[in-house]
């Protein structure tokens, strides 16, 4: 059972595919990057100004972004209002920003958030929103 695009195994059978060469796991990990970067800079408002979300109160995140662990957050309470803003920076959609995230806060907390964000969250963010990156800069 051998033919093009196979080779054989220690077992003598015919492996489906041939073993990535690390030019091409280079390559596969370099276009998921960019498809995974993608993903976030889609979902950014065009402004900063957009995010007319909640200061205080709890808020209660639907299943989609809050699938895995807490959905109720008390934004008086400083480690829960940080988790909220993660969850949503993360599993937040297009539509989902301007709702939970506010402005201002967000960038009261971003030295801090930036720091509990993904590496792929944090530099879409700060390369489409410059304040963000001069925020950390000041509060360095």
């Amino acid at each position: 059972m051998s033919g093009p695009g196979r080779r054989r195994t220690g077992s003598g059978r015919a492996a489906p595919h041939p073993a990535p060469t690390p030019s091409d796991l280079s390559g596969t990990v370099a276009e998921d990057l960019a498809l995974y970067r993608e993903k976030f800079r889609r979902r950014l408002p065009e402004s900063l100004d957009e995010l007319r979300g909640p200061t205080h109160g709890v808020v209660e995140l639907p299943l989609h972004m809050a699938w895995s662990g807490m959905t109720s957050y008390d934004l008086g309470k400083p480690r829960q209002r940080m988790g909220l803003y993660r969850t949503v920076l993360h599993e937040g959609l297009h539509e989902d920003l301007p709702r939970y995230l506010n402005r201002d806060l967000l960038l009261q907390l971003w030295p801090v958030l930036r720091t509990l964000a993904g590496r792929t969250v944090r530099t879409v963010w700060e390369d489409a929103f410059p304040q963000l990156a001069s925020r950390t800069r000041a509060a360095a």
